[in-house]
């Protein structure tokens, strides 16, 4: 009764709605209840770990319960053991033989043992015979790919080819082609014969291969020989034409019209030495013949520049390469200038003389043309001459300063790559580094400079010139290498 007031002191008046009280009880009271004697030993066994490990502890009452277990069970279980000297008995199933033991070896764990999937049939039978060597397969077909530097003979041997028949089809093949103009990365397709015993290299079957662009070489046995067979290539050798548009960038445009990048860099160099190539516009056209070779297996191969063209509307450069490597314009004369005009590609952005300088804020001299053009443009020697200096150079960044004798030197600032070496000798229109921002500098372009008797002086302001023609025989073959030239469709076809 007194636990029973205690809830209705506490709970009495908190539930009430409407005016009406709702007395709450609370949880109801569980009294525990007593176990018997038999109840509290099962919960205490249950609670009890009989087989703890005997690794750890060792020693204390855990660890000597968990021992008297295990020995407990094994003492039960050599009481209950019938003894090694008596058999159990049991049922076994009576052997099979004939078709059904056939059957059942087929479908045993050997055949999967032995990589196949499933199936019948597929185990060793008793016919079956092991072999005391593996036999060889009777021909062996691989493939060798000649390296740079490599010997045609030592290549053949490393296949597997005997020295003997490495060393005559080496002599075969000489007396075709040097084995010295053979091209890195030739693939030969070689076949191995059967050969006497494992204990000698096998012979060459045939060996298939491309020594030249226009000719194919095919060794085959014949007996104790091997006899070559020649297999001509038809050529086409139409030359390429590509023509297109300057666009912001000749160089650039030319690459995306499918120009090669050497072709397109002698292009530049040739049309250099005719027109200022700062004066190209987006709207001329460039215009170049290449030599191209068309092999009837579907090879192209393309060659030298022969001729560099550009229309510039009012004006037309028709430049074709002569036997002596010399650039000479359509009528048969060529003209050397000692400069180009301008060493790089692009505009000029900056020109010689008093000018407001965009870095220090002042006016000053300016000592040489800036030309503005995309950052790695190639930057051309003006003229040939001796490298001077070639590294940092204060606010020049990088400077390459070159010495074309007669008291007449130029400079080329602002470089991002210096192609050239102090005290090298660069050719007229060779690249000599690529445009950059180097130094004190605003934006890519190229800082050129040109000095006569150590003074600086306006680069367009100096111009040497030489004039050779072609007459007689000369004359009527170039005329008609020119003729043959300009009937070239764009594309080559």
């Amino acid at each position: 009764m007194g636990l029973l007031a205690l809830f209705l002191r506490t709970d009495q008046g908190n539930d009430q709605a409407g005016g009406t009280a709702t007395v709450s009880f609370g949880r109801a009271v569980v009294l525990p209840t007593r176990l018997s004697r038999v109840d509290r030993w099962r919960a205490r066994l249950a609670r009890t770990d009989w087989a703890p490990d005997l690794g750890s502890r060792i020693g204390s009452r855990d660890w000597w319960r968990g021992a008297a277990t295990c020995t407990a069970l094994i003492a039960a279980t050599c009481s209950l053991a019938p003894g090694f000297d008596r058999t159990i008995t049991g049922k076994v199933a009576a052997p099979l033989a004939g078709a059904q033991w056939q059957e059942a070896r087929a479908q045993s764990i050997a055949p999967l043992a032995w990589g196949a999937a499933t199936g019948r049939s597929m185990a060793a039978g008793d016919l079956v015979a092991p072999l005391a060597h593996t036999p060889e397969r009777p021909m062996i077909e691989l493939t060798a790919t000649y390296g740079k530097g490599d010997d045609f003979t030592r290549l053949l041997q490393r296949a597997g080819v005997s020295a003997s028949d490495a060393s005559r089809a080496a002599g075969l093949v000489a007396g075709v082609v040097p084995l010295e103009q053979l091209r890195p990365g030739t693939r030969m397709d070689i076949m191995l014969g059967r050969r006497a015993n494992r204990n000698v290299p096998r012979p060459l079957q045939r060996l298939d291969f491309r020594a030249r662009f226009d000719l194919n070489l095919s060794l085959a046995r014949s007996g104790d020989a091997l006899a070559m067979t020649r297999q001509p290539i038809a050529i086409d050798s139409t030359p390429l034409r590509i023509q297109g548009l300057a666009g912001a960038s000749l160089y650039r445009s030319a690459r995306a019209a499918g120009a090669p990048a050497k072709a397109v860099e002698a292009y530049i160099k040739a049309i250099a030495s005719r027109v200022s190539i700062g004066a190209v516009s987006p709207s001329d056209r460039f215009d170049f013949v290449l030599q191209q070779a068309r092999a009837a297996t579907g090879e192209v191969q393309l060659g030298q520049l022969m001729f560099a063209g550009l229309d510039q509307g009012r004006k037309k450069t028709q430049l074709v390469k002569w036997d002596d490597g010399t650039w000479y314009e359509a009528n048969g004369q060529t003209q050397r200038r000692g400069f180009m005009g301008m060493p790089v590609s692009g505009r000029v952005t900056s020109g010689f003389g008093l000018r407001m300088h965009p870095l220090l804020r002042y006016a000053r001299m300016h000592k040489g043309l800036d030309i503005g053009a995309p950052w790695g443009t190639p930057i051309y020697a003006a003229i040939a001459g001796v490298v001077r200096m070639a590294g940092r150079n204060a606010g020049y960044g990088n400077f390459v300063k070159l010495d074309h004798g007669g008291g007449v030197a130029s400079g080329y600032g602002h470089m991002s790559r210096i192609l050239v070496r102090s005290g090298q000798h660069v050719a007229r229109g060779q690249q000599i580094g690529t445009v950059g921002s180097t130094g004190m500098s605003t934006g890519p372009h190229l800082h050129w400079e040109v000095w006569k008797n150590g003074v600086a002086v306006n680069p367009k302001s100096i111009s040497l010139a030489s004039i050779t023609v072609l007459s007689g025989e000369k004359l009527r073959a170039f005329k008609a290498r020119v003729a043959m030239l300009l009937a070239v469709k764009p594309g080559g076809r």
